[in-house]
């Protein structure tokens, strides 16, 4: 492995393509190292032991479960990563990592020792505008019971998620929304007020 004169990782295939990653993170169990907080530290050194180079990391956070009465209350962060991933890629690097942190899928919006959303990737809009369009609009009792069998990018939630964009925006707050057109600092304004105040800066 080389580089070439602007820093592009070169291999005997050519230039490797590195892809801008947003990813949230949260937990609400303690795994094998501790505690949600110690968990979501390692999880990025996982990341970064995994080929990623992260940009930014937010502070960590207190939020609500959710759905409300789902389980203990979570801690939540998000970082800004680049990595040679493509979104499919991404996305098993992120659930081999959750399997390490003792992730169990058992039940959708359950409890968990890790969660790692794949939030984007550049402005990549996965499947295509219109499905994604279908799942954004989807109302919330509809998404309790249905999961995409693809992935859908960007996260089809990540607007109305006081708990995804308060960390995201102290990592990303320029970051547009290439369906919505607005920015992360933009979308998390028009939240309700409320929302916002229960996601709590943990010192």
């Amino acid at each position: 492995m080389s580089q070439d004169p602007e820093g592009m990782e070169l291999s005997s295939r050519g230039p490797i393509r590195k892809y801008s990653l947003l990813v949230a993170l949260g937990g609400n169990l303690a795994s094998s190292v501790g505690k949600p907080q110690e968990t979501l530290k390692s999880a990025l050194k996982l990341l970064q032991t995994s080929g990623a180079v992260i940009r930014a990391t937010s502070a960590f956070y207190h939020t609500p479960a959710f759905p409300a009465g789902a389980g203990p209350d979570y801690v939540n962060a998000a970082a800004w990563l680049e990595a040679p991933w493509d979104p499919q890629t991404a996305l098993g690097v992120l659930h081999r990592i959750e399997a390490q942190m003792g992730r169990e899928r058992v039940q959708r919006w359950g409890q968990r020792t890790l969660d790692l959303d794949l939030l984007a990737c550049d402005d990549i809009v996965l499947p295509d505008r219109q499905t994604h369009k279908i799942w954004r609009e989807l109302p919330l009792e509809a998404q309790i019971g249905r999961t995409p069998e693809q992935l859908i990018l960007p996260h089809p939630r990540l607007q109305d998620r006081a708990f995804v964009l308060v960390p995201l925006a102290d990592v990303a707050p320029n970051w547009v929304h290439p369906l919505i057109g607005k920015p992360v600092r933009a979308l998390l304004e028009a939240l309700p007020e409320r929302d916002r105040a229960e996601v709590r800066r943990l010192q």
